[in-house]
């Protein structure tokens, strides 16, 4: 068996070993690193210090260099506080190895209460036993309890000239202004893809590994601006690939799809190619690609057709190749500032959905159909072209093909809608398929035959009827149940009330007649008994109507046949329902307990 050397049992990961120690190694954050070297110089140091930004961006490890900055000696033991702490005295040695006794570190995810902060408290009240400053880190800072945050805030405001706070936090938000505005604040930023890319090549150069450029930039662009991320992910890539890593290694990695074919997916979807770009998915998806990371992949390509299209110097970067960006110029060339908005909303949209989706390929899937069938629809200016350029004549074209398909002959179909959303004139829309293609033109409106206002009801059964049509169901309940009608005249109406009927019901009447019918009714109580209710007049119709089927033969025969059978119900099919005793031309539906009427 074959010895494992000392260093393979001690092995450190890339995002320990190449931690920063100084502010020199510290990529990105040239901002922060020139205001504190001023304060520095200047002696104007602050006594708290709060570091945000999002996670693994080097917050914690900033915190330790502040320190060892703030209690430097020097190699001589006699420095002062300095940018360029010198990595040898005992205190930088100490406080790298985080064994430091006047620099203390605290985790508030793991030590949120009010009994924690009362141990710092209590501590700073005792000077530094071999550092010129005694100085607290509490990292994670916003999962303080609200209690805790309370008991540290007048400490915060008049520590001790001895004591520095430096808190970390990925949630500034989370963090009360009372306590922010007690602290000098750094945003750090997040590293550029160009900024992680070199460091990473020196990493790999230190490491004796082979790493193709485009590799470099997967694994830059996978980290999103954290540093350490895009170590982790440079580790494994170190690992998967044995000392040589391709480009090829990287993507079935990260589970990403090729560059390449996500370009050739995005001009068929543009160009309305269905079957092709369902095939396209099918096969990236087949091969290890994620179907969130193809449908997040468009989305970032729109954003940079975009930029492109509005920017054309947006390509050129060191992450870009220049294959991809001739490519990405001719598309965008070929693309209009509408189209790309509206590929980018439904991306975004369908990206939350493949998400959330228990079968994410099958919600891709219809993200893609989606996407295909909007591109061949004429964008909102080419219709207004349209209709003003030729406004009597149907187009014979439709959409033009975002990638400058040649056009083939299409079929017309005029379809007249009846009316339209604004409750104006119908508008008539002309229809135009092709090969694959479907667009709609709005012609002029049609002359609108219909009456401008609803027809002026004529008695109290049309009145009710027409507040039920109109959606207005609570009035025309009150107006069946509990309204006794006195007299009815255009314009001007007599009822009687019940107790149950709401007292502003009749304000409410003349109001939606008036828009409804465009003429002034007068609408008031009577003291008059007045008619029956429309309840009482169909209950008592419906009573006479029974007694009167009653009285026929077959009805007898039947109901006596049948022991138990009764008549429930009488439904009337025509408005004009007429019923002679002893002529009857209908089927029954007849059951053991109930029979209804229908009619031939």
């Amino acid at each position: 068996m074959s010895e494992i050397s000392e260093n393979d049992t001690h092995y450190r990961v890339l995002a320990r070993k190449y931690r920063p120690v100084d502010f020199a190694e510290l990529i990105g954050q040239d901002a922060m690193v020139r205001t504190l070297s001023n304060a520095i110089e200047t002696g104007r140091l602050a006594h708290a210090f709060i570091l945000t930004g999002v996670r693994g961006i080097g917050k914690t490890t900033t915190a330790r260099i502040i320190a060892k900055a703030l209690n430097c000696i020097g190699p001589d033991g006699n420095g002062q506080a300095t940018i360029e702490p010198c990595g040898e005295c005992e205190n930088c040695v100490s406080i790298s190895e985080s064994r430091h006794v006047d620099v203390m570190e605290m985790d508030a995810a793991s030590r949120t209460g009010i009994d924690d902060i009362r141990e710092i408290i209590d501590g700073v009240k005792y000077a530094s036993v071999s550092a010129r400053f005694k100085i607290y880190i509490i990292d994670e800072v916003h999962m303080l309890s609200r209690n805790a945050f309370n008991a540290l805030l007048k400490t915060l405001e008049e520590p001790p000239e001895h004591v520095k706070f430096i808190f970390a936090t990925t949630e500034i938000r989370k963090v009360p202004v009372t306590v922010l505005s007690r602290c000098q604040r750094f945003d750090l930023r997040r590293v550029s893809i160009e900024e992680l890319m070199g460091h990473y090549s020196n990493i790999a150069k230190k490491e004796n590994c082979e790493i193709e450029e485009a590799a470099l930039a997967m694994i830059a662009r996978a980290a999103e601006g954290s540093v350490r991320d895009g170590l982790s992910l440079l580790d494994q890539a170190f690992a998967h690939g044995a000392g040589k890593v391709s480009e090829e290694q990287v993507r079935d990695m990260l589970g990403l799809a090729d560059r390449a074919q996500i370009f050739d997916l995005y001009k068929d979807i543009l160009s309305g190619k269905t079957a092709d770009a369902l095939a396209k998915l099918r096969h990236q998806f087949h091969h290890g690609a994620d179907p969130a990371v193809i449908i997040q992949d468009m989305l970032e390509l729109t954003h940079w057709l975009t930029r492109l299209k509005v920017v054309p110097d947006a390509g050129d970067d060191l992450v870009t190749s220049e294959a991809e960006r001739k490519q990405g110029l001719d598309m965008a060339n070929g693309l209009s500032i509408p189209i790309l908005t509206r590929t980018w909303q439904m991306l975004l949209k369908g990206t939350e959905e493949v998400r959330v989706s228990p079968n994410p390929i099958s919600a891709a899937e219809m993200v893609i159909v989606r996407l295909t069938y909007s591109a061949n629809l004429p964008s909102p200016e080419e219709l207004v072209k349209q209709i003003k350029n030729n406004p009597d004549q149907p187009s014979q074209t439709s959409s033009t093909n975002p990638q400058g398909a040649g056009t083939t002959a299409h079929s017309k179909t005029s379809i007249t809608d009846g009316s339209n959303a604004t409750g104006g004139a119908p508008q008539a829309f002309n229809v135009i398929q092709g090969s694959g293609q479907t667009a709609v033109r709005v012609s002029d409106p049609v002359p609108n035959t219909n009456e401008e206002f609803a027809r002026s009801p004529s008695n109290f059964e049309e009145l009710a009827a027409l507040f039920e049509k109109k959606g207005e169901p609570d009035i025309a309940f009150q107006l069946n149940d509990n309204v006794r009608p006195v007299s009815f005249d255009q314009g001007r109406i007599d009822i009687r009330i019940n107790d149950r009927v709401p007292k502003n019901m009749t304000g409410r009447m003349s109001g939606l007649l008036k828009e409804w019918t465009g003429q002034n009714w007068v609408i008031s109580i009577s003291t008059e008994l007045g008619e029956d209710t429309l309840y009482e007049k169909d209950k008592a119709e419906q009573a006479a109507l029974k007694e009167m089927v009653l009285e026929d033969d077959l009805i007898k025969s039947i109901l006596g046949t049948f022991t138990g059978a009764s008549l429930s119900d009488i439904r009337k099919i025509k408005d004009a329902f007429v019923i002679e005793p002893n002529s009857f031309d209908t089927d029954f539906l007849i059951s053991a307990d109930e029979f209804g009427l229908e009619d031939n």
